[in-house]
């Protein structure tokens, strides 16, 4: 499968009025256990701001391993990992770190532990973004639960604008889903932009990873780069058990 080139999404950029655009990747990379080299490559290709990563290395020299992805797709580990049980944000050096937090959640005997990684991220002067990175549970009752503590924790005091973006482990009609999107804009279904499925790499049939901005931030494009100028179908398979999902986003000075 080839797709055709696309058009490429808006280049990150602080406009006159202090508002900035913004590139987002949200991306699952199941512990560095394939092709690290091929994972940078995309990374790379698709030019991010930021990156919230899911399931980023969290056992033996764990920081290590998510330092090399890092300085590989020339961003820099802004927090999570081990720390919040596997989401991780990377982000380039024209995000300035206002704040960090790692969110351990209750955790269900027998499943995995879960997290959040979150961040306050200047971009220019003034415009402030909320970031979390997060991983939803694979039980439809956790995940549920999950969804209202993802809510209650997006917005930081210092702004209103805020996203969340990771592998929600189930589809736009699942009830978690739909419980985040009823506060927050599904940018796929606000601009979609791209291709839309993110699993399997292969046999790409479902949505299970998203990009969730709330009221305010101005959505301008949100898919899967799959025909992207460096984005090749080679690298995609190779990389990691998911498709990565890419947005551009306005956000206003605050």
């Amino acid at each position: 499968m080839t797709p055709a080139v696309l058009t490429d999404l808006p280049a990150s950029r602080t406009e006159p009025d202090g508002s900035a655009v913004i590139r987002l990747l949200s991306y699952n990379v199941r512990s560095l256990r394939d092709d690290t080299g091929a994972l940078a490559r995309v990374i790379r290709a698709c030019a991010p701001d930021v990156v919230c990563v899911q399931e980023a290395p969290r056992f033996f020299r764990w920081r290590k391993h998510a330092a090399r992805l890092a300085r590989l797709s020339g961003l820099t580990c802004v927090t999570g990992g081990a720390t919040a049980a596997g989401p991780m944000i990377l982000a380039s050096l024209r995000a300035y770190v206002e704040d960090t937090a790692d969110v351990l959640l209750p955790l269900t005997p027998g499943l995995h532990r879960r997290g959040f990684a979150t961040a306050l991220l200047r971009f220019g002067p003034s415009a402030r973004l909320s970031v979390v990175s997060c991983h939803l549970s694979l039980r439809a009752d956790e995940r549920h639960a999950q969804a209202g503590m993802l809510l209650e924790r997006l917005h930081h005091p210092r702004t209103p604008y805020a996203v969340a973006a990771g592998d929600l482990n189930e589809g736009p009609r699942g009830r978690s889903f739909r419980r985040l999107t009823a506060e927050l804009q599904d940018a796929w279904a606000v601009r979609p932009w791209g291709a839309e499925h993110t699993s399997t790499p292969a046999d790409p049939h479902q949505r299970i990873d998203a990009v969730l901005a709330s009221d305010g931030v101005e959505v301008l494009g949100c898919g899967v780069p799959r025909g992207l100028p460096g984005v090749n179908d080679r690298d995609l398979l190779a990389a990691t058990d998911h498709l990565p999902v890419l947005a551009a986003l306005r956000v206003p000075p605050r």
